[in-house]
Parts: structure tokens; C-alpha cells; sequence
């Protein structure tokens, strides 16, 4: 094996994160990993060899992966070597991903690796890539697995009866969030160079926050989603260690798809703006002291670097019973009672609500949806961005679905610990998580950054520069 970036995931020793405490080389993952293979430090068949090596060696304590494409992903990294071979530095004109290994959550669909949607009942779709993995695929990127979720992606957690829930890389006594928590500790423990999560009510951007990595939901439609959800809660974005590497995978997914109608819609542009920008940093309850603490110096690198940041409460009434309202019809439209001796305990109560429901429950809920986008729209003629802690709690405990007091899911309060997550999926708006430091235990704390529907470049650049701040001058 040639010295270099495959040999440098292949030795650490434990599931540790590295995304931060690794060599320079692997914290900007899809550029570090390109830079290695173009100048011939490693050959694209070394490096998805030594991602395997490690996910063999350390996913069986930690659980992100539920299904790991060794032989599929070996076979293209050898055609990505013989491209390399025959264009050189070319290879990359057109691939940009060439030789990034990445991991799918197991709610997409994928051509060669089953997906089992984080349960016991059939999954009846065919096996096939949806538009944002046959482009990843195009663009040269290697899937290496699918990653844990819990079932039909139903909780903010990974607990499942498929598997053990995944483990955070920080503390192994912890969860990793979800649903899309396999994605966030793969990506966390160095298991692959990016991943690819689903986001209905905050999936990547939890996970995102107690794993100490970037989560990008896209605003909706930006990157088709197919099958598309009759709900409209539901985006797939990136989840990596750096905001320019969310960027550039979101780039590569965008763009309209048949699959997807929502993708066909053509939002307003936003011009970068100057560096100074009006930001609204909301605080909502419950936050705990550690976690205001960690995010502070966040909100600090904002004013820092030039924008005008003003302290809001809430600007907006808390939505959470109607996304459970949508939530549960949605759940309860897809279970049919054939299906509740193998279906998720916990899913399954929120099904049963669901089916309670009547059509003026649901149209209240929608009634509701559109008034949030009507706030939130005239909120964003005041304001460039928002900004807050993306979880107001520290992880909890890895075998459950929330904190102690919203755990029971008959109580349907399964998602109400993420204020912050969910206002944003019911306004289809572009949201990032990325890491704003550490409790006094060492679990990462996220800040989250929202902007208008459609301003995502902007957004980025925020998320970029806010990034730069917060890194040591040493990393």
C-alpha cells in the first residue's frame, strides 16, 4: 500500500472521531481524499480497501453501518484506478468525486446493496439508485454501505429492531441521533469520506449535532427525493466533515428529476451578499446551560466577523402539533395491520394516532404548516439568516428515542425535544449544522444556520466563514 491517505484511516486504533482530531489531510475528507489520489500518494483501490479495513475493524462496536458493499465497491475503485491511469489529472474533469467513498442512509434506495428501511417488513421498492445516488455515482464516487436508521426513519434516534443502535463516536454510553445517526458516526469515526441522510423533522441536523459533523438540508426540492413523500417533509442532503464538502455534494445531487415534482420548481436566487449580514440568534426552551455554553462562541465568531447579530425569543408559535398531526397520518397511511406484528413498537403507536385523525385534523395541521411559511417569509425580509443551537440537550442515552421525558412514544412527544429542527421541514427552508463545540463532558454541540427558501448558496458561505472562525489556527 503506498503511504498516504489510506493508510492513514486504516491504523487508528478505536471509533474515535477523527473529523477533527485527525491528520489535516482527512479534515476537508472529499478534498484531502482527492488531493491523496491525484498526486499518487494512494490508488483509489488502497483507499476504499483501507475504509473497508477500518469499517471492519471498528463498526461492530459502533453500529453505523447495517450493510457494508465490500466486493461492489472494490470493483469500482478498480475502474476509477484504470481511468486515473489512462487521463491522469483529467480523470477528474468530469468526475469530481472520483474515488470518494460514501455511505447511503438505509431509506434510499440503492442498485446493488439491499435496503431494508430500518425494518422487519418487506420493503417493495425495487432496487435501484434514486436521481442523487445514480449522480453521485456518475460524478465517480464508490458506496461503501448503508447506514443505520430507525424504521421508516420514525424517530430521532437509530433504535430499531433490525439492529443495535449506533453508538456516538464521542461516548460510546450515548446516542448518535438520527434518524440518519449512521450516516453522522460513520462520517464522524472516519468510516467513509461523506454520507448521505434523509431529514423529515431534523434527521440529519440532530445527528449531525451529537456526532460533531456538518448536516445540510437543502432547500426542499433542491435535491429531488424520489420516492417523494406525500408529506413534503422529507430532504436529503450531505452529512461531512467540512461545509465545503456539503456544498460540493449538493451540487453534484441537485437539479430537477420526473421522480420528484417539487424538483421541478425553480426557487428565487440569492446574490452572496457583503459580509455583513443581519442574523436573528432565537433561543428556544429548554436549552441547558452547557449546551448555551458550548454554542456561545459561535454566536460570538458571528458578530466577530462583521454581521449584526440581535438575541430574539422565538419569533414564531412552536408547529409541533401539527407536524405530528402530518406525521402521524403519514405514518398510519403507510402501516397496514397485516404489518404490526413486525413493525416498530414505538412507530406503531404514532400510527395508531394517526389513524384517529380526521380529514379536518390534518387540513388544521396544514392551515398551520401555511401560516409558519408566511411568518417565516416575512421574518426572512428582515433577516439574512437564523441562528441557534441545534438541539437544545445534550445526546442522550444510545438505547433511546429522546430525553427521559419525551422517550414514551404514546405520549407523542417523540420529537418535541428539537424545537429548533422541525419549524424548518414544515417551511421547506435550508438549514446547516455544523460543530460549535464541546459540553464539559466532551459531547459536540451544533449551531444551526437557516436561511430563506432558495437562498442555499448564501447559506453556505455563511456556514463557510462561520466554519473558519470556530477552527484553531493550528487545524
Amino acid at each position: 500500500m503506498s503511504a498516504g491517505l489510506g493508510a492513514a484511516t486504516a491504523v487508528l486504533p478505536s471509533y474515535a472521531p477523527i473529523a477533527h482530531d485527525g491528520p489535516a489531510a482527512l479534515r476537508g475528507r472529499v478534498a484531502g481524499t482527492r488531493a491523496a489520489l491525484a498526486a499518487g500518494r494512494s490508488t483509489v483501490t488502497e483507499h476504499v480497501g483501507a475504509v473497508l479495513e477500518r469499517i471492519r475493524a471498528v463498526d461492530g462496536d459502533l453500529g453505523a453501518y447495517v450493510t457494508v458493499g465490500g466486493e461492489p465497491a472494490l470493483r469500482a475503485a478498480a475502474e476509477a484506478d484504470r481511468r486515473i491511469r489512462r487521463l491522469g489529472r483529467d480523470a477528474w474533469r468530469h468526475q469530481p468525486l472520483l474515488g470518494i467513498t460514501i455511505a447511503v442512509k438505509d431509506l434510499i434506495q440503492t442498485a446493488q446493496l439491499p435496503t431494508g428501511r430500518g425494518s422487519l417488513l418487506r420493503n417493495g421498492r425495487p432496487q435501484t439508485d434514486p436521481p442523487l445516488v445514480a449522480r453521485l455515482r456518475s460524478a465517480g464516487a464508490i458506496i461503501v454501505g448503508k447506514t443505520t436508521t430507525s424504521e421508516y426513519g420514525w424517530s430521532a434516534s437509530t433504535a430499531s429492531r433490525v439492529a443495535p443502535a449506533t453508538r456516538n463516536p464521542w461516548s460510546p454510553r450515548h446516542s448518535a441521533g438520527g434518524s440518519s445517526g449512521g450516516s453522522a458516526a460513520a462520517v464522524a469515526a472516519g468510516l467513509c469520506d461523506a454520507a448521505i441522510g434523509t431529514d423529515g423533522a431534523g434527521s440529519i441536523r440532530i445527528p449531525a449535532s451529537f456526532c460533531g459533523i456538518v448536516g445540510y438540508k437543502p432547500s426542499h426540492g433542491l435535491v429531488p427525493y424520489v420516492p417523494s413523500c406525500a408529506d413534503r417533509l422529507a430532504h436529503a442532503g450531505p452529512m461531512t466533515a467540512r461545509v465545503a464538502d456539503a456544498a460540493e455534494l449538493a451540487r453534484v445531487m441537485a437539479g430537477a428529476a420526473t421522480g420528484d415534482p417539487d424538483s421541478a420548481l425553480r426557487h428565487p436566487g440569492r446574490r452572496v451578499a457583503g459580509r455583513s449580514l443581519r442574523i436573528a440568534w432565537i433561543e428556544f426552551p429548554g436549552t441547558s446551560d452547557e449546551v448555551r455554553q458550548a454554542a456561545e462562541p459561535a454566536m460570538l465568531a458571528l458578530s466577530g466577523l462583521g454581521h449584526r447579530v440581535e438575541q430574539v425569543a422565538p419569533p414564531f408559535a412552536d408547529p409541533y402539533l401539527a407536524l405530528v398531526t402530518v406525521l402521524a397520518a403519514a405514518e398510519a397511511a403507510g402501516t397496514a395491520p397485516h404489518d404490526e406484528a413486525g413493525a416498530d413498537p414505538g412507530r406503531l403507536a404514532v400510527a395508531r394516532h394517526g389513524r384517529t385523525l380526521g380529514a379536518a385534523a390534518l387540513v388544521h395541521a396544514e392551515e398551520t404548516r401555511l401560516r409558519l411559511r408566511v411568518r417565516l417569509t416575512e421574518l426572512m425580509q428582515r433577516y439574512d439568516a437564523l441562528a441557534m443551537c441545534t438541539v437544545p440537550t445534550a445526546p442522550f442515552a444510545a438505547d433511546a428515542i429522546g430525553p427521559a421525558w419525551a422517550a414514551d412514544p404514546a405520549d407523542l412527544l417523540w420529537l418535541a425535544w428539537a424545537p429548533g429542527c422541525y419549524p424548518f421541514n414544515l417551511t421547506g427552508q435550508p438549514a446547516i449544522s455544523l460543530p460549535a463545540g464541546r459540553t464539559a463532558a466532551g459531547l459536540p454541540v451544533g449551531v444551526q444556520l437557516v436561511g430563506p427558501v432558495g437562498g442555499d448558496v448564501r447559506l453556505l458561505t455563511l456556514a463557510g466563514r462561520l466554519e473558519a472562525a470556530l477552527t484553531p489556527a493550528a487545524e
